[in-house]
């Protein structure tokens, strides 16, 4: 599976930024995608997911109600895409940012790094 996230910048607190991913390889929309996010000298943190079939979500406490994940069924080169709306931005978002396929076929709901792929990431700043 190949995963490319793009769409990071810098941004003011309180902006908003998004972000997209191309996803390709394997039958990428059996998979749930999510986006993790890492801070400097941290771990990987869980933000958002969503079931590709059906569209179901489920975000981190620390993002919902600001962040909004989607996906856009339409195919570009055999690439699926996969989106996070990011609002009213903090600087604690500050991050890069992963997109993720699961490991496992219709899987929903994994909250941890090892259960998916992912690949380059993309460089949020958020200032105050």
């Amino acid at each position: 599976v190949q995963l490319q996230a793009s769409g990071g910048g810098l941004v003011q607190a309180g902006g908003s930024l998004r972000l997209s991913c191309a996803a390709s390889g394997r039958r990428i929309n059996r998979y749930s995608i999510a986006w993790f996010r890492q801070a400097p000298g941290k771990e990987h943190e869980f933000v958002a997911v969503i079931r590709w079939i059906g569209g179901n979500t489920w975000y981190a406490d620390s993002v919902k109600g600001r962040f909004i994940i989607s996906r856009d069924n339409a195919r570009d080169n055999d690439r699926n895409f996969v989106y996070l709306q990011m609002n009213s931005l903090k600087p604690e978002d500050t991050a890069v940012y992963h997109c993720a396929a699961d490991r496992i076929m219709g899987r929903f709901g994994a909250s941890r790094i090892d259960d998916y792929d992912y690949g380059q990431g993309t460089l949020v700043t958020v200032s105050s």
